[in-house]
């Protein structure tokens, strides 16, 4: 342990701690719930914004934006992660739902794509503890190779959400 760690634990040492209480996980807040919701709720206000106020053209040119820049920029994750093409298709026809789903990532479609068109072998899941070890071995094992590209996507798919939000207002 080091040695910043020592002067809590004498502190508690001797001290009667409710260890069930350790064990129990807290309530998620109402907060929490609702912030999740926002930023896609704000986005489909948005779309209904545009068509109302500048009408059909304004309001597909704010779709088309969004789809782009979601689609387009997740399909970069995927391909910087070296997916498989069907994985990178994926990722960019599902970047532009699953932004405004809190439920669902792009990434991890991507990853369950990547994980069947490129299954793990059983020395995949053996070498793993070697593997991890270096930047090399984690892009050659499958299992880590499908975390990258969950990661990847996930990553483009979100730049892609905060970089069309602007351009769809531009266009108002």
């Amino acid at each position: 342990m080091g040695a910043g760690h020592v002067p809590g634990i004498k502190k508690y040492w001797e001290a009667d701690i409710d260890i069930e209480r350790l064990n129990q996980i807290p309530p998620k807040g109402k907060l929490s719930g609702i912030l999740k919701w926002i930023i896609p709720l704000g986005i489909l206000v948005l779309f209904v914004w545009g068509f109302y106020h500048g009408g059909t053209h304004a309001g597909t040119d704010m779709i088309t934006w969004w789809v782009m820049a979601n689609g387009i920029l997740a399909g970069l994750g995927a391909i910087i992660a070296l997916a498989h093409p069907f994985t990178i298709l994926s990722s960019i026809l599902a970047a532009p739902l699953t932004s405004l789903n809190p439920m669902i990532a792009a990434g991890w479609v991507s990853g369950l794509v990547e994980a069947f068109l490129r299954k793990p072998k059983v020395r995949d899941f053996e070498n793993l503890s070697n593997d991890i070890l270096s930047i090399k071995g984690f892009w050659r094992n499958k299992i880590t190779h499908i975390l990258l590209v969950v990661v990847f996507t996930n990553v483009g798919s979100s730049i892609g959400t905060f970089v069309a939000i602007p351009l769809m207002v531009k266009v108002l």
